[in-house]
Order: C-alpha cells, then sequence, then structure tokens
C-alpha cells in the first residue's frame, strides 16, 4: 500500500512506501538498466505493482520531471484521462490535439507513472494511449502498471527496444526475500519460515503479507479461519466486486479444477460463451496462468486455487463431473479420475483405473488420489481386476504402508486360476515381482531377492515395467552389499531396456540407482550432474512427475552436503521435503535429516534436533513402520550427540539400533543409506573408545576400511579412515594417528569431500592443526582446478555474453555439447546460474 507525502525537493505530492515495504532491488536494477521508453509491469491485484512503481519513481534523478497519476482501475473517458494527465504534467490545455502536441517536442526527462491503469477494456481509451507511446518523445519515460495487457502496438515498440515488460510471475516474492522479513528469528528457522510461505503464497505479495499478519503455527497445514477470512475478503474486493455474476461463478468453477482450456470452459458454460468467459477471465488479469508453462492449458494461480478448494462449495459435485465427462473423452486419464474422486463417483473412478500404468505414480498427486480411493472403496478395489489390485499395491508400498501393501498383494490369489497355464506364470510372476519389493523395503534381502530372480524368468517381454522394477531392486541389493560391480551390470542393463521401451520416467528411475553407485564410487560431481541431466529432461514433461523430482532433488542434497556446498544442499532438501510432502513419500524423511545435519553444520543443535524430531513424528502419523526410519534416524542423531560430547548417549542408542542388523534375523539397511550398518559400527567404535570402553576398536575399524576399499567404495573408505585416525589419537597412537589421517584426508581431497574433514575437525579440535579446510574455498578448491581447458573456453565465452548457440559457433561444437559443459562448469564452481558463474570465476581468477 502507499500514501501521498510532499517530496521536498520535487514540487509535486508523490506516493509513500508502507513501513512494511520489502525492497526488491532485483526488479528496480533491471528496469532501470533498460533503455526503453515505455516500462510496463502488467499483473493481477496484489501483486506489488504499485509498491515497485513507487520504488522506481522515489529512485527517480534530480533533473527529472515526474508525473504520478494514480488511476485506481477507474473507467475514465478519452477527455477525463487528457484533464489529469494534463494536471499532472502541469499542462494548461488537456484537449487530446494539445497534450500530443506536447507529449512530442517534449525535451526534458519527464516520467509519466500511470498507476492501475483501467482495469475493464475501454477501447477509446486504449487507442489514446496507443497513440501516446507512438508518438512521444525520447524523453519520456512510460511507466504503466495494470491488471490487464491494453490492446496498444506492443509488437513494434518491442521491435523498436522501446519496450521492457515486468509480468506477475517476476514480481512474485522468492523466497530469500521472504526470509529478509523474519530476520528477527534464527537464520535456520526464518529460512524455514520462508520456504512454508512461499509455498502457500507461491510468492504473491499480497498473500505473503496476510500470512504474515499473524503469528501462526507453521507445523500445521491448514490456515487459520480468521486469515482465510481476509484472503476471501481481499478476493471479493479485489476481484469478485469487479466481475458479472456469470464471470464471479465461471472463475470459482476453473478455481477448482487441475488445468482447463477453452473446449473445457465450452463444454462447462456453453458453446461459444465458455470460451469467451475464459478469455475475458485473462483479459481483466483474474489470476490466470499457463499451467506448467504449456501453451495450451490454463490454471487459476495455485494459492488461490487451494483457497477456494478449502472452502465449502454445495454445488461442486455437478462441476466436477460435468469436468470428469469431458477429460474422459479426451482421455486425460489422472484429470477424468481425480474429478471423478471430487463428485464422489467412486464406481467411475475405479473404472478409470483400467487406464492407468505404473508409470502414472510419478505423476503429480496419482499416489495421492490412488490412497484417497483405497480409504474410501478399499473392498471393491480389491474385488477388481489384477492390474488394479497390482497399481493400488505400489501406491501403498511408494507411501510405506506395508501391512497394508501385503493385504493389497495376497489379494491377487483371488485371480486364480486364469484361463491359461500362460497367463497363471505372468500372474504368479508379477505377485512375486510385489512381493520381493515389499520384501526388499521391509529389509528382508535373502527372501526378496529369490522373488525378484525368479521373476526375472518368467516375466514376458509384454511386463517390461514389472522387470525393470525388479532389475531396480537388484541393483539396490547389490549395493547394500558393497557389490559395485554387480549393481553396476544389472543397472546398465535395466536402462538399455527402459531406454529401448521409450520411457523417460523409468529411465529416471534407474539413473538414481546409478547416481547412488557414483556417489559410493566417490564420483559426486558426475553423479550431480547426472542428475541436473535428469531434472532438465524431466522439465519438458507435460505432467510434473513430482515423486521423481522429488526424490532427485534430496539426492542432489545430499551430494551438495557431501562436497561442502551448504546453501544448495539446503536448496534441494527444502524442493525435495515439499515434493515428497506432496506425493505422500516415504523418502520425505531424508529431506529432513538433510535440513537436520545442515544445522548441527551451523552449530544449531536445537534446530538438528527439531528437525529430527518433526521427522519422527511425520513418520508415526503416516503409520510408516519403524524399520524405514529407526535406524537412520539413530545414526544421525548419534553423529549429534557426538559432536556435542555426549558418547554415552550415541554408545546407548547405536548398541540397541545395531542389533537390528545383527544375527540370524537380521534385516538388510533401507535401500537410501547404503553406508547405514557400517557408519553405525564406526560411529560406535568411536562412542566406546571415548567412554574407555572399546574392544579391539583399530582392529574392527580395520576390517570395515578393508571391506569399503575392496568394494571401492571411496567415500566410505574415507571416512573410516578419518575415524580411524580418531580413535588411534584417543588411544595415544599418534604416529598411527598421523598416517590415518592422511590417508583420509587424501582420498577426502581428491574425491572432492570436504565435509568429511570438517566433521573431523570438529569432533577432534586441534588434533592436526592443517585438518580443517578453508570453508569458503573448501567447497570448490577441487573442482575449481580441474576445469577442462574446453570448459575454461566456454566459461571465458560465457563471461563475454555469448548465448549457447554462439558459443556452439565460436568453438564449432553442437548445442547440445555447450550444455554439457555449462552443466559441468555449475557443479564445479557451485553454482546455479550462469551469472553466478562468471561472478564465482572472476573472484578465483578462472576469468577475466
Amino acid at each position: 500500500m502507499t500514501a501521498m507525502t510532499p517530496c521536498l525537493d520535487r514540487p509535486e505530492f508523490l506516493p509513500r512506501l508502507s513501513p512494511h515495504h520489502l525492497p526488491r532491488p532485483r526488479l528496480c536494477e533491471a528496469l532501470f538498466d533498460s533503455a526503453a521508453r515505455v516500462k510496463l509491469i502488467c499483473a493481477p491485484a496484489g501483486s506489488g505493482k504499485t509498491a515497485l512503481l513507487t520504488e522506481c519513481l522515489l529512485q527517480a534523478p534530480v533533473n527529472c520531471t515526474v508525473c504520478w497519476l494514480p488511476l485506481a482501475g477507474a473507467s475514465l473517458s478519452v477527455g477525463e484521462f487528457c484533464e489529469r494527465l494534463a494536471r499532472a504534467m502541469g499542462l494548461t490545455a488537456s484537449d487530446e490535439a494539445s497534450l500530443l502536441y506536447e507529449l512530442a517536442r517534449r525535451s526534458s526527462a519527464t516520467w509519466v507513472v500511470i498507476d492501475d491503469y483501467c482495469r475493464s477494456p475501454e477501447p477509446a481509451l486504449d487507442a489514446l494511449l496507443d497513440r501516446m507511446l507512438a508518438i512521444s518523445s525520447p524523453a519520456m519515460t512510460w511507466w504503466i502498471g495494470t491488471r490487464r495487457r491494453p490492446p496498444c502496438n506492443w509488437p513494434r515498440l518491442l521491435l523498436d527496444d522501446a519496450l521492457y515488460e515486468c509480468e506477475g510471475a517476476t514480481l512474485a516474492l522468492t523466497r530469500e526475500e521472504i526470509a529478509q522479513v523474519l530476520r528477527h528469528l534464527p537464520p535456520a528457522q526464518a529460512d524455514s519460515v520462508a520456504a512454508r510461505i512461499h509455498l502457500r503464497s507461491g510468492g504473491w505479495c499480497a498473500g505473503v503479507r496476510m500470512l504474515m499478519m499473524q503469528k501462526c503455527d507453521w507445523s500445521q497445514k491448514t490456515l487459520p479461519q480468521q486469515r482465510m477470512d481476509t484472503l476471501l475478503d481481499y478476493l471479493q474486493h479485489e476481484l469478485f466486486s469487479g466481475l458479472s455474476p456469470e464471470l464471479a461463478e465461471a472463475w470459482r468453477v476453473l478455481a477448482h479444477l487441475p488445468r482447463f482450456n477453452a473446449g473445457l470452459c465450452d463444454h462447462l458454460f456453453g458453446a461459444g460463451d465458455g470460451a469467451q468467459w475464459m478469455r475475458s477471465l485473462q483479459t481483466l488479469g483474474c489470476f490466470i496462468e499457463p499451467w506448467h508453462g504449456s501453451p495450451d492449458w490454463l490454471q487459476v494461480c495455485a494459492p488461490l486455487s487451494r483457497l477456494m478448494r478449502d472452502e465449502p462449495w454445495p454445488a461442486g459435485r455437478s462441476w466436477h463431473r460435468r469436468a470428469c465427462q469431458w477429460f474422459a473423452a479426451g482421455q486425460h486419464w489422472k484429470c477424468a479420475f481425480e474429478q471423478a474422486l471430487l463428485a464422489e463417483e467412486y464406481e467411475v473412478a475405479v473404472s478409470l483405473l483400467q487406464h492407468f500404468s505404473f508409470e502414472h505414480l510419478f505423476e503429480e498427486q496419482t499416489v495421492v488420489l490412488l490412497l484417497r480411493l483405497y480409504e474410501q472403496r478399499g473392498e471393491e478395489l480389491l474385488l477388481g481386476s489384477a492390474q488394479l489390485v497390482g497399481l493400488i499395491a505400489a501406491a501403498l508400498l511408494f507411501a510405506g504402508r506395508f501391512a497394508q501393501a501385503a493385504d493389497c498383494i495376497g489379494q491377487l490369489s483371488r485371480f486364480l486360476p486364469p484361463p491359461s497355464a500362460a497367463q497363471q506364470r505372468q500372474l504368479i510372476a508379477r505377485w512375486q515381482a510385489q512381493q520381493g519389493w515389499l520384501l526388499h523395503l521391509q529389509g528382508r534381502m535373502d527372501e526378496a531377492r529369490e522373488h525378484f530372480e525368479q521373476a526375472l524368468i518368467d516375466l514376458s517381454p509384454k511386463a517390461w515395467t514389472a522387470r525393470l522394477l525388479c532389475l531396480s531392486g537388484r541393483t539396490q541389493q547389490a549395493l547394500l552389499c558393497g557389490d559395485l560391480e554387480l549393481a553396476h551390470s544389472i543397472n546398465r542393463e535395466a536402462l538399455c531396456l527402459a531406454r529401448a521401451e521409450g520411457s523417460l520416467l523409468f529411465e529416471a528411475l534407474l539413473e538414481l540407482d546409478h547416481a547412488q553407485l557414483l556417489e559410493q564410487r566417490g564420483a559426486s560431481a558426475r553423479a550431480e550432474e547426472l542428475l541436473a541431466g535428469l531434472c532438465e529432461m524431466l522439465g519438458s514433461s507435460v505432467e510434473r512427475p513430482t515423486p521423481l523430482l522429488g526424490r532427485i532433488a534430496l539426492r542432489r542434497g545430499r551430494l551438495a552436503l557431501s562436497m561442502g556446498q551448504p546453501e544448495r544442499a539446503a536448496e534441494h532438501f527444502q524442493q525435495g521435503l515439499d515434493d515428497c510432502l506432496r506425493s505422500f513419500d516415504k523418502r520425505v524423511l531424508y529431506g529432513f535429516l538433510g535440513q537436520a545435519q545442515l544445522a548441527a553444520d551451523q552449530g544449531d543443535y536445537p534446530q538438528a534436533f527439531m528437525r529430527l524430531r518433526d521427522a519422527e513424528r511425520l513418520m508415526q502419523q503416516r503409520q510408516i513402520p519403524d524399520t524405514v526410519y529407526r535406524g537412520v534416524l539413530l545414526q544421525v542423531s548419534s553423529e549429534l550427540w557426538l559432536q556435542q560430547g555426549r558418547p554415552e548417549l550415541a554408545h546407548e542408542a547405536l548398541s540397541r539400533v545395531l542389533r537390528h542388523y545383527r544375527g540370524s534375523r537380521a534385516r538388510q539397511a533401507p535401500p537410501a543409506t547404503l553406508e547405514l550398518i557400517p557408519r553405525i559400527e564406526c560411529l560406535l567404535i568411536l562412542a566406546e573408545t571415548r567412554l574407555h570402553q572399546a574392544h579391539q576398536p583399530m582392529v574392527r575399524l580395520q576390517c570395515l576400511i578393508e571391506l569399503a576399499h575392496a568394494s571401492r567404495m571411496i567415500a566410505l573408505e574415507a571416512e573410516l579412515l578419518l575415524a580411524m585416525s580418531e580413535v588411534a589419537s584417543l588411544l595415544g597412537n599418534l604416529e598411527s594417528s598421523r598416517q590415518y589421517f592422511e590417508r583420509g584426508r587424501a582420498l577426502a581431497s581428491h574425491f572432492s569431500l570436504p565435509r568429511l574433514l570438517m566433521k573431523f575437525a570438529e569432533r577432534a579440535p586441534g588434533l592436526w592443526p592443517d585438518s580443517t579446510p578453508d570453508r569458503k574455498l573448501a567447497a570448490h578448491c577441487d573442482d575449481e582446478s580441474s576445469l577442462s581447458l574446453r570448459e575454461s573456453q566456454v566459461l571465458e565465452l560465457i563471461a563475454s555474453g555469448s548465448s549457447n548457440r554462439q558459443i556452439a559457433d565460436k568453438l564449432f561444437i553442437s548445442l547440445h555439447t555447450v550444455k554439457t559443459h555449462v552443466r559441468r562448469i555449475h557443479v564445479k564452481l557451485g553454482v546455479e546460474r550462469r551469472t553466478h558463474a562468471v561472478a564465482r570465476a572472476r573472484v578465483l581468477g578462472l576469468c577475466r
């Protein structure tokens, strides 16, 4: 919000900024850097247009005449507009001809700032504005804030470099900007709260402000009713009051749909009228935006859509039923399925599942929808087809509901015997594949392996999805056993099959296993490059594969953490946490664990333990078996206790959890934690040594080191060598301690694992003066020095402002090769964007 105030160095009244205003220099700088004489800021209500114009206006040069024209969205006649503009410019004549003459001959620098231009289409006024923009003097700069884009000759202005347009998506507040307002909170907490606010508001300025107006328990999933009422009141005044009843009702309907286009609107609201209403809502700036960047589909912006869906809607069932019919006719099966659930047409929803495949589980919200249907109609689902039962079982396994998944898998026996022996063999093979995954996730490796191997023998070529899942399970088992060669062989076989079938989603799922393999071999930078490429490929998917992107983000967070890049790790962990929460993925656990480790690295142990408690609470709320999370939670907790100097707590926890992984009834570690058991053993030896209770600690650690070395598990070997150095020093054997430290440091440095050295320095401060790496350079020193000649050439051309296409032409290489080099440069410099890469390289003297 702004108000009028006199400015000391200007005779006119100018607006002032709210005390709660958050400066946005990234936007102001972009507007000032542009030499265009028309600056158009087009965005819906509450996007901060007025505040941005005011922020720029207050920085206008002293020798510049500023004409502030607040229109409040009113529909004005041509005469009224000319009169207001003439008054703002200090002119005596206000007729159109005189005003156009003055605009054309103006020689002194003048800014005309039009705030909240006419919200409703006014052809005569729009035509006048077009004429003014076309003939105005180069000394005139137009700043226009509007909810709708007036039908002016924008292409001509754009071709003449006379137009700079700032759109609604650009105005959205970033997570970092929201965190600036939360400076009263500790940094880790401020970042966490800012992330949640950004997730709920999408950065919409008015939404952020309303969310921050009252104190809030951010652990809750719903907004307090008072805040929801405030948002609804805001919409009533800023949106609905300016719409006809028909358009207002249409907007409410569209807000409840995941996506829409002209065809669906015609089906819902009447042929001809529906598409026209949709275009009218777009024109009026009613928070309608492209769906996932698609040119064919639209959506109401997500925060407002979620708000409307939370409100009671008695007429909703009939609208959802009609939308379901349209989506089904167009074979948009997931959307039709979701609309059938919302319409409470459960029989229709069940019938639609015949069109689903396993790949649909990777699409956004599919698992959540299947779980909702299972809770409503579980008995009926189990009486359906074998394909349906298998799909529900897969969703339950994904969410970590193993007991329900076991019941569901057992129901496949209902479909025996099928008409032929061949069909029976395939049904049993599919049962073995799913039973194998259930046993695998429960930690029963030997039984799971038998099921996987038998299923691979019997599955037909048509059942390639089940075959790929079995191969993925076998890859993970080989990784857990430390047999990296076997894991690599199985993974390559699976990837070849996925590519032959043209399944990008399965390829990405299998590349996640490959990234774990690379991480074990110490190739963290290669693993990060692989996963960054996957994100780029998956980003072009029509349906955003949220579950898969969430898992990729968590793995990238772990890689960034190990490479000493805490800021990147924090971004990836937060993204992975958000995606996995939305998808009901049990691997959300590793987002909490990553945030706990980041907090501990900053010395904020209360926040670290709070994140661990949040993880445990969520696992219990979602009824996930403790075999999934208990071991790794206690392992991370024990790491923190050792860092705090509390070995007795670590000893008690580790002794208890290790019994779970040893003995005749031992379980394997969860697939996502390959080094869990050796790490637990290593931490237990450290705790026992500190408590003077260790029995042959050096011998036990040496056995672990030899196993890691034989398996070529580089990261684990480096960690164990540093632990051996610490144990040797506690036992008074400084010579051995130094030798093991040098070996561990050499591995950690060569394979870019500075965090291991940092953690060693924290657990054993002052043991070896050269054990603490420079925190500013530790994350990048090894990678930066390893820039290849070609990468250095690409970096120089990026710094000179060349595009990827220009770089390809200058170096005589393909565009794809340039993109690969750019990705590698970003990984090695620990940055995400080209501008950051150039800035980082200049600091380090890598380019001019």
